[in-house]
C-alpha cells in the first residue's frame, strides 16, 4: 500500500495486522481521487472507519487543509499514528478514537464543519452504512457543509439507498468487487 499522489507521492504505508481491516486498494483509491480532484484543495476530510488512515492520509498528500480519523480499534490506531510519523506529518490531522456515532455527534457539537466524508465500514456489516448514512443526513446534517460530498465503499452486491435524510444518491462508481456511492446534500451535483 502507498500513497498515490501529492506530497508524499510514492510513499508506504502500513496496514493493521490480521484481517479485520481491510484497506481501500490502490487502484480503488486513486479512481476516489480523480473524481474528488476538484474538491481536494484546502478541504477538510473526514475519515470514517479509517483502518490505516490511507484515504485521509492521501487527501492531506493532494491538499486537504485537514483529515479527520474516526477509528475505534487499537490495532488500526497504532497503525495511523505510524504512518503520520513515518511521512513527519505533525499537524493538520484530528484523531478521534471513537465509536462513530459518538465521534460524529462530538464533531457535530464542536461546530465542527467538513467538506468531504469518506466511510468503508466492514463490507459484511451493512448495518454501519445505514446508521453512519443516516446520522449524516440527519442528526449530525451540521456538520457537512453545504457543498459536501459523502462517498461510501461497498461490495457492489450490497445497494445503499438513494437518501438518507438530506443525503441524496447522485453517483455510483463500480471497480472490481467494490462500488463507489456518492451523496450530497439535497439540491446539489457535484
Amino acid at each position: 500500500m502507498r500513497i498515490i499522489a501529492g506530497q508524499f507521492r510514492s510513499r508506504p504505508l502500513a496496514a493493521p495486522k490480521g484481517t479485520d481491516t481491510r484497506p481501500t486498494s490502490d487502484r480503488l483509491r486513486e479512481t476516489l481521487f480523480n473524481v474528488l480532484a476538484p474538491h481536494i484543495e484546502d478541504s477538510v476530510f473526514l475519515d470514517l472507519y479509517a483502518g490505516s488512515g490511507a484515504v485521509g492520509i492521501e487527501a492531506l498528500s493532494r491538499g486537504a487543509s485537514e483529515a479527520i480519523f474516526v477509528e475505534i480499534a487499537e490495532p488500526a490506531l497504532r497503525a495511523i499514528r505510524a504512518n503520520l510519523a513515518s511521512l513527519g506529518i505533525r499537524g493538520g490531522y484530528l484523531l478521534e478514537p471513537h465509536a462513530i456515532a459518538a465521534a460524529l455527534k462530538r464533531l457535530a457539537s464542536a461546530n465542527r464543519t467538513v467538506d468531504i466524508a469518506f466511510l468503508d465500514p466492514p463490507y459484511d456489516d451493512a448495518g454501519e452504512y445505514e446508521s453512519t448514512l443516516t446520522l449524516l443526513g440527519g442528526k449530525c446534517l451540521p456538520l457537512l457543509a453545504l457543498d459536501a460530498i459523502v462517498i461510501a465503499e461497498h461490495l457492489k452486491k450490497l445497494s445503499l439507498a438513494n437518501r438518507y435524510g438530506a443525503l441524496h444518491l447522485y453517483r455510483n462508481l463500480k471497480q472490481g468487487d467494490s462500488t463507489l456511492s456518492f451523496y450530497s446534500v439535497k439540491g446539489f451535483q457535484g
